[in-house]
């Protein structure tokens, strides 16, 4: 899926469901600040919506876990280098 089409979907959902809180839910009254409005409702909608569509990157994906895993071959090329120098210090 293109990721302007994904991110386009992803604020038009957020919108949405930023009306749906508005006219369901929303302040009457108008003493809420935000859900008082339905612009601004389904402009914060959008916006919650187009903030979950952006693409995480690919630095974060691919990223393996932290910690070092020495390799088996770099354990015994070490630990035949100790038992040779031993060797010859005897």
């Amino acid at each position: 899926m293109n990721k302007y089409i994904k991110i386009g979907l992803f604020s038009a959902i957020g919108a949405g469901l930023g009306f749906a809180y508005y006219y369901f839910v929303g302040c009457r009254s108008g003493s809420c600040p935000i859900t008082s409005n339905g612009y601004l409702t389904t402009f914060y909608g959008a916006l919650m919506g187009l903030l979950l569509g952006f693409p995480a990157s690919k630095k974060f994906k691919d990223e393996k876990p932290s910690g070092v895993t020495p390799d088996r071959d770099s354990e015994n090329v070490s630990s035949d280098r100790v038992n040779n120098e031993n060797e010859q210090s005897n």
